[in-house]
């Protein structure tokens, strides 16, 4: 039997009043005091409470503000209480907020996609790569695909992305793979990880809503049902889950009442953006947070990366030290964490630690870019929107990504011991044999933390750490490393020598 636990305990209790169909039902200033009261204070004079996004918040003395954040379960806590009148409307949960749908922080590095999955979105893409360009040209992602590839290519692949949580993917993973013969240019990353852009939600609002302007309503609903059975696909992976559902309820309306969107499309890409996410339920709010609160984003992206710490002595401290990758020329990071974050990050800007993915140079080992092809497919009736193919593969010679090669010395340097104890680790950093093509020195002062126990807590880091890196270049700007952030290629390391793919060395 566990021993009783003050943050445990809170956290029971407030989600038994919340998901209390009477909840939604009381007054705001109730609600508020109801969560207030179970405030709870820590040792050290913290003030947490359990609330929006069934998630804790530390109240920051300094500014007042309360800022998501892992609670420290180990610490003793207890109940104090807090003013009703002081707690802002948006950390009291409203009710479906706590019936989110649970998803994943883990890159797509080391636990591979599950090939049934890959298999899928291979068959769609199969199945309508040989559409005209002149009747679905690419309208958006013209930096991922070439010229002459149709935009039904475009919307799986942009799907795809824009579902991830953190689209970091094995060098070798063959849901990337397939659509390599597509592509114009080398992918961001390596031939150990694809460090690839999260698209915004706008582009696949582009693709249906200017075949829909120029009257080619069958297109824009293809499009569309294209993109609706793409996210139907990535809902058996818990790391597309919650957005794949998101993006579900706002596509398949329109698909069953064609026409429910021309209004929209008319008046702009936006108008449609904003009709789609307005069709969002409230319990899936957080999943597009992304699009709909950028900052509250990036608070809940560093929640998720303390979280996947909670393995080291000091998860903020070890966060920090992730964070410390992000570029920050206009110093607006520090303001926008949460005490006990800032405070162990201006430690390592005092020591000229931070920033230290900035002046990379980023020269990416691609694949080649295949040639074009002319052809026909046959669909199937299936039932789905779209159909999938039920002809050939891929055609000869159109290998797509090239497999990795075997390990050298310099893919795995950098995870040996250092210091005196057998459990001090560079993390995050880099080995020396990495200092050569332009890489930053080894931040040895930067933590001490343990590294991830194992393959799937190490996944579970390297993308909520590469999702804090999007979610800030969302917010600021500043630019992502095409290699990747220097912490997250020490976790790297880690994972490929576990890679669970037939080719793996053993």
């Amino acid at each position: 039997m566990r021993p009783w636990n003050a943050f445990t305990a809170a956290e029971a209790e407030i989600r038994a009043m919340v998901v209390d169909p009477r909840w939604q039902e009381l007054p705001g200033d109730t609600r508020a005091h109801a969560i207030a009261v179970r405030a709870l204070v820590t040792r050290d004079g913290d003030r947490w409470l359990f609330g929006a996004h069934a998630r804790w918040h530390l109240h920051d003395p300094a500014g007042g503000r309360w800022h998501p954040a892992p609670p420290p379960r180990r610490l003793r806590a207890r109940q104090a209480g807090h003013s009703p009148a002081a707690l802002p409307p948006e950390i009291v949960p409203l009710g479906p907020d706590f019936a989110a749908e649970p998803g994943s922080t883990q890159a797509f590095v080391g636990p591979d996609v599950p090939p049934e999955l890959c298999e899928r979105i291979n068959d769609l893409v199969r199945a309508h790569c040989r559409r005209s360009e002149v009747e679905y040209p690419l309208t958006a992602f013209g930096d991922i695909f070439g010229a002459d590839v149709p935009s039904t290519v475009a919307a799986v692949w942009g799907t795809v992305m824009w579902c991830a949580y953190a689209p970091a993917f094995d060098g070798n993973e063959r849901l990337i793979s397939l659509f390599g013969e597509f592509l114009r240019r080398s992918l961001p990353g390596d031939e150990w990880v694809r460090w690839l852009p999260a698209p915004p939600l706008a582009d696949l609002v582009t693709l249906v809503a200017e075949r829909q302007r120029a009257g080619h309503e069958r297109a824009a609903l293809r499009l569309a049902a294209l993109i609706a059975d793409t996210a139907h696909i990535l809902l058996s992976d818990t790391r597309f889950r919650p957005r794949a559902l998101a993006l579900l309820t706002m596509v398949e309306p329109a698909l069953r009442r064609p026409g429910l969107d021309d209004a929209a499309a008319a008046r702009g890409d936006e108008a449609l953006r904003e009709t789609w996410l307005r069709r969002c339920p409230p319990r899936l709010a957080r999943a597009v947070l992304v699009e709909t609160d950028p900052e509250a984003h990036l608070a809940h992206t560093v929640y998720d990366l303390v979280e996947a710490l909670e393995f080291t002595p000091d998860p903020p401290r070890a966060a920090a030290a992730y964070l410390a990758d992000l570029s920050d020329s206009a110093g607006a990071l520090p303001s926008r964490l949460d005490h006990r974050l800032r405070h162990a990050y201006e430690e390592l800007l005092r020591a000229g630690l931070t920033g230290t993915s900035a002046g990379e140079r980023t020269e990416p080992d691609g694949f080649e870019v295949r040639a074009g092809f002319s052809g026909h497919y046959r669909n199937s009736d299936t039932g789905s929107f779209t159909g999938t193919h039920s002809g050939s593969g891929p055609l000869p010679g159109m290998g797509g990504i090239p497999m990795p090669n075997k390990l050298s010395r310099g893919h795995i340097s950098g995870t040996a011991v250092e210091g005196d104890g057998p459990e001090r680790l560079r993390l995050p950093g880099i080995g020396p044999d990495d200092r050569r093509d332009g890489f930053t020195h080894v931040r040895d002062e930067a933590g001490t933390g343990l590294m991830p126990p194992d393959r799937d807590s190490t996944a579970a880091v390297l993308g909520a750490a590469y999702a804090v890196g999007l979610a800030w270049h969302r917010v600021s700007g500043a630019r992502v490393p095409e290699r990747g952030f220097a912490g997250s290629r020490a976790l790297v390391r880690r994972l490929i020598l576990e890679r669970d793919d037939p080719s793996s060395p053993t």
